[in-house]
Order: C-alpha cells, then structure tokens, then sequence
C-alpha cells in the first residue's frame, strides 16, 4: 500500500524523519494509516494529512488529518517578520 504522510504547508511528503520530497513516489510507505499517523504526531510540522497514494493514475484519497509537534519556536521566530514597536 502507499499510504504516504503529507506536510499541509509545503505540499510534501515525507521521505525519512526530517527530509521531505514533492514527489509521492519516493515518500515512505507504511503498512496501515495508524502507523503513519503515529510518526507525523511526532514530527516538527504543523498539520498534515495522511493520504493513500495510487501511483499508476497519481490520485490521491485523504484518510486521516491532524497536527505535529509544530515548528520548533527557534525556527518560527526567524521566519515571522519583526513588527515595529508601538505599532
């Protein structure tokens, strides 16, 4: 089965812990949507999607949805544009 993990941001899926790919045939596959669930819950990423790929025709079929660990505060902090004081 290709049940793939998809980062909602950046339209990607997961390759191994940390690196990320826009093409869902190299995602990493799990056996049973669950055990992908598990691990995206894990994961520095905001929300995701668990999504059942058909590689043959490229259509996907959404399973499950929910929210990772969430961007570390370091990482948030240098991409959210300073706003000017006693604004």
């Amino acid at each position: 089965m290709n049940i793939l993990i998809e980062n909602d941001e950046t339209l990607e899926y997961m390759v191994t812990a940390g690196k990320w790919s826009k093409d869902p045939r190299v995602g990493k596959r799990f056996r049973v949507s669950d055990e992908a669930f598990k691990l995206a819950k894990s994961e520095p990423i905001g929300k995701f999607t668990i999504v059942f790929h058909i590689p043959e025709t490229n259509q996907f079929v959404n399973l499950d949805h929910g929210r990772g660990k969430g961007v570390p505060a370091m990482a948030q902090e240098e991409t959210t544009p300073a706003q000017p004081q006693g604004a």
